[in-house]
């Protein structure tokens, strides 16, 4: 299965400009202070991190990442992922995480694939069109009634609703069969990883959130988003540390203004900013902010 890259960050950052009515809508006026991470995020008692270009970029750890998070528990402070993953099962997740260097335990990883499955959970059952690269382990996606999307244009018009988790291995072909399926037969679509894009080591990858606004574009069809910047995935998360934490004592840290940062002040949280790595990568963030309309708190190259 091949990746979908090719994605350049301005292209993403317009993209994410123009579908920006859909998403949450929040004050995010932060006075975008700079300083060194750690100094900044010592003022909190709950760190939350997204993982593309905070802690990593494809399989690849970013320098430093791990030494912060130990830092960051030797102060005596809280710290957990808040990921965009839908693709994998989370023992992937969490094998990855240990394969990098990072020990953070499942309770404190909350991904949108948990938001999105604890939404099928309230729904009648049904049988689902599945977005996902067929050579991976389905987990507990396995437990529902599925089919694996392919180019069978038959097997579309077949489906009750449709799970968008995975874009690895998606086509242009697929996505028009999916589109013309919806066309003559509106039915509901989930997505579980909001993400337009995602830094790779050799690019920005093309995410489900970004086949999703197409067809929302082309079909009229209004998908539900789980995840990253809409509130589910942090309410999960929030759960599992402590619900009476004031969410004024939690920073969210990530790389994209419109998830990560829009989310994060959504939720009550203070924010930060990651510019090095991740997709405003080469671009001018204080002009990015601008247009966005979505100022973190702070700004900082790396954590």
């Amino acid at each position: 299965m091949t990746r979908n890259i090719g994605v350049d960050p301005q292209s993403a950052f317009a993209r994410y400009l123009q579908i920006a009515d859909r998403l949450p809508r929040t004050a995010a006026g932060g006075l975008a202070e700079t300083g060194v991470f750690t100094d900044l995020a010592a003022r909190f008692d709950l760190i939350l991190f997204d993982a593309y270009g905070v802690l990593n970029v494809g399989e690849t750890a970013i320098p430093g990442a791990t030494d912060t998070i130990a830092a960051l528990r030797a102060a005596g402070k809280a710290v957990g992922v808040v990921s965009n993953s839908a693709a994998y099962p989370k023992t992937h997740m969490m094998a990855r995480y240990a394969r990098l260097g990072f020990d953070f335990s499942a309770p404190e990883v909350t991904t949108s694939r948990e938001a999105l499955t604890a939404h099928i959970a309230g729904l009648p059952p049904c049988r689902w069109g599945l977005m996902i690269n067929p050579a991976v382990d389905l987990g507990e996606l396995a437990t529902l009634n599925t089919t694996v999307l392919g180019d069978d244009a038959e097997s579309y018009d077949a489906q009750d609703g449709f799970l968008l988790v995975g874009a690895d291995g998606w086509t242009d072909r697929r996505q028009t069969l999916l589109e013309a399926s919806l066309k003559r037969a509106p039915r509901p679509v989930l997505v579980g990883n909001p993400d337009l894009v995602a830094p790779r080591e050799t690019g920005l990858s093309r995410e489900p959130g970004w086949f999703a606004h197409r067809l929302a574009d082309r079909t009229g069809v209004m998908p539900v988003f789980l995840g990253k910047p809409f509130g589910q995935v942090f309410d999960i998360a929030l759960g599992r540390f402590n619900r009476a934490l004031p969410p004024e004592r939690v920073l969210m840290v990530g790389d994209t203004l419109h998830t990560d940062i829009l989310g994060g002040a959504q939720a009550g949280f203070a924010t930060a900013l990651v510019t090095g790595y991740g997709s405003l990568t080469g671009l001018d963030v204080t002009d990015a902010i601008a247009q966005a309309g979505l100022s973190p708190d702070f700004i900082v190259p790396n954590i």
